[in-house]
C-alpha cells in the first residue's frame, strides 16, 4: 500500500498537539487535547495514541497508509534507544520506552526527539534552515534549548544529548540555574532570568514602567525597554549581552553557516538578532563570522509539531 501520510506530535507539560500532513510534510488537519500528566505516564502514552488514532480518522486513513510518526518530548531523550530519560514537567517518565509503547499499539514506524531538536529539524525542512545543513538553532523561552544540525541531522554526542546550550556555563560564580550549577546561560537569558533580574532590580527603583504590571515576565520587560523605559532597557542589555557572549563561543567553537534563534523571548524582535551581532563581532574572530547568517526562526507557535513532522522525514530518509 502506498504511504500517504506522516504525523507529528508535540507532547508538553500542559498540552498535546498532533498533525497530519502528506509526504510533502503540507498540512492537513490539526489537534491539541490536554496531556493530563498528573494522571501518569501511561495515561499520558494513551491520549498520544488516540490524537493520532483521531488524526487518522479526519483523512480516513488507514495504518498501512502512514509512513511514520514522530514525536518531539521535552527533558532529556534518546532518539537511537526511543526513550524519555528525563523530563522535569512529565512525572513518572524516566526512562519510558514510548517508541516501543506507540508503536507496539498502534504498528506505525515512529522516532522520537528532544523538542528543541525536532524543531530544529523543522526549521530545517520548512523555515529558516532552508538551503542550510550546518546550523545552530537557539529557543530562547522560559529556559534556553538547542541543538547543532551538521550535514543536515541533529549532531547527537556520544550519549545523544549534545546541544543543551543553555546549561554551558559563562560564570561559575554567576546566579544559580534550575539545573543547580550556577552561571548557565539560561541562568542570565532565558525568559525566566529576564523576568527574575527585573523584578530584583524593581525592589530597588522608584520610577519605572514596569510598576504598571500586575505580573512581569520577559514580554513586559521588552515592551517597557522599547518605551524607554531605564531599568528594563538595562536589564535587556544585561541578558542580551550574555545571550551574545554564549552564541559568539558557538560560533568560535563550531563556526556554523547560520544561527537561528527562536522561542518567545526572540518574538522582541530585531532587537535580539542587532545584540547578539554586536557580541558575536567583539567576542569571535572575523574569519568565524564573515559568511555568518543569524536570522529569527520562522515556525514560531507551530515549531513543535512541524519539527515532529521534520523527524519524520529526516529520519524516514535514512539519517541516524
Amino acid at each position: 500500500m502506498d504511504k500517504k501520510y506522516i504525523i507529528g506530535i508535540d507532547l508538553g507539560g500542559t498540552k498535546i498537539s498532533g498533525a497530519i500532513a502528506d509526504m510533502d510534510g503540507s498540512i492537513l488537519n490539526k489537534i491539541t487535547i490536554p496531556t493530563l500528566a498528573g494522571k501518569g505516564a501511561l495515561t499520558v502514552v494513551g491520549r498520544i495514541a488516540d490524537t493520532i488514532i483521531k488524526l487518522m480518522e479526519s483523512r480516513s486513513a488507514s495504518y498501512g497508509e502512514v509512513s511514520g510518526i514522530g514525536i518531539g518530548s521535552p527533558g532529556f531523550v534518546n532518539s537511537k534507544k526511543g526513550y524519555i530519560a528525563f523530563a522535569s514537567n512529565l512525572s513518572g517518565f524516566n526512562n519510558l520506552p514510548i517508541v516501543d509503547m506507540i508503536e507496539e499499539r498502534l504498528k506505525i514506524k515512529t522516532y522520537l526527539e528532544n523538542d528543541a531538536k525536532a524543531a530544529a529539524l523543522g526549521e530545517m525542512w520548512f523555515g529558516a534552515g532552508g538551503n542550510c545543513s550546518n546550523f545552530i538553532y537557539l529557543t530562547v523561552s522560559t529556559g534556553i534549548g538547542g541543538a547543532i544540525v551538521y550535514n543536515g541531522d541533529i549532531f547527537t554526542g556520544s550519549s545523544n544529548m549534545a546541544g543543551e546550550i543553555g546549561h554551558t556555563i559563562l560564570n561559575p560564580e554567576g546566579p544559580k540555574c534550575g539545573c543547580g550549577h550556577n552561571g548557565c546561560l539560561e541562568a542570565y537569558a532565558s525568559g525566566t532570568a529576564i523576568a527574575r533580574l527585573a523584578n530584583e532590580r524593581l525592589k530597588e527603583c522608584e520610577d519605572s514602567l514596569l510598576k504598571e504590571y500586575d505580573n512581569i515576565t520577559s514580554k513586559e520587560v521588552f515592551d517597557a525597554a522599547s518605551r524607554g523605559d531605564k531599568l528594563a532597557s538595562d536589564v535587556v542589555d544585561y541578558s542580551l549581552h550574555y545571550l551574545g557572549i554564549g552564541i559568539a563561543n558557538l560560533v568560535t567553537l563550531i563556526n556554523p553557516e547560520r544561527i537561528i534563534i527562536g522561542g518567545g523571548v526572540s518574538m522582541a524582535g530585531q532587537i535580539i538578532i542587532d545584540k547578539v551581532w554586536e557580541e558575536v563581532k567583539a567576542n569571535s574572530f572575523k574569519p568565524m563570522y564573515e559568511n555568518l547568517s543569524i536570522v529569527p526562526a520562522k515556525l514560531k507557535a507551530d515549531a513543535g509539531v512541524i519539527g515532529a513532522l521534520g523527524v519524520v522525514l529526516t529520519r524516514s530518509k535514512g539519517k541516524r
